[in-house]
């Protein structure tokens, strides 16, 4: 017979009230990102703004600091960031879809902002949350350009070339076909070009397919 557990409703009230007063003391989005403007060191955090991003932080403007002078707070606007107009030739902007602000804020130009992100001429299907909103160099796109701003004819990729593999790396894939049950009348080719996202997910899986190989030996 299993026993049943004991509800502790002391101890499970007391667990609430710690997680109700963590989330009460947890800092606002204007407390976190506020920005002494002559030491340019945040408040909060005690941190100093990179030199670099001094001409930016007293020329620009936050996101949140747009869409708080805006109808509806910018939904439905496009917006830029201005290293985006220097790095790239393609269109790239945010359409705004829903803004969730910090009424905390003395002038509400805080919080959280949603939409869907055009990069290089190519939309995303799904909207996300919009990144880095607490960066001096956002850029609203005027209405009266929008048509323009998004007009994009993508340029046809050239196709990828491909050569044939090294004698012994295609003995191993052929040997490694044949050891799946898998046709081996198909030569296979070696791409010139790939596209490979260096980041922590990529790399581990690298060490994952070293190990497995150590562990199963090489087809060869």
């Amino acid at each position: 017979m299993v026993k049943k557990r004991r509800i502790r409703l002391i101890a499970e009230m007391a667990r609430k009230i710690r997680a109700y007063r963590e989330l009460k003391n947890r800092p606002t989005e204007s407390q976190r990102y506020a920005l002494d403007y002559e030491t340019m060191t945040r408040p909060y955090t005690g941190k100093r703004l990179p030199v670099l991003a001094w001409e930016d932080v007293r020329r620009e403007s936050r996101l949140f600091t747009l869409l708080a002078s805006l109808r509806l707070f910018g939904v439905g606007r496009l917006f830029t960031r201005k290293s985006w107009l220097e790095e790239h030739t393609e269109p790239c902007y945010w359409k705004i879809t829903k803004v969730k602000v910090d009424y905390t804020a003395e002038n509400m130009d805080h919080g959280k902002a949603w939409g869907v992100l055009t990069y290089k001429g190519k939309p995303e299907d799904k909207e996300r949350e919009v990144e880095n909103v607490m960066y001096h160099d956002w850029r609203l796109v005027p209405k009266h350009e929008e048509t323009k701003f998004t007009l994009f004819e993508p340029v046809p990729e050239p196709p990828v070339r491909s050569v044939i593999y090294p004698p012994l790396l295609r003995a191993m894939i052929l040997a490694q076909r044949a050891k799946e049950g898998l046709a081996t009348t198909e030569e296979p080719m070696l791409p010139l070009r790939r596209d490979v996202v260096l980041n922590k997910e990529y790399f581990r899986k690298q060490d994952l397919e070293r190990q497995r190989q150590a562990e199963e030996g090489t087809p060869v």
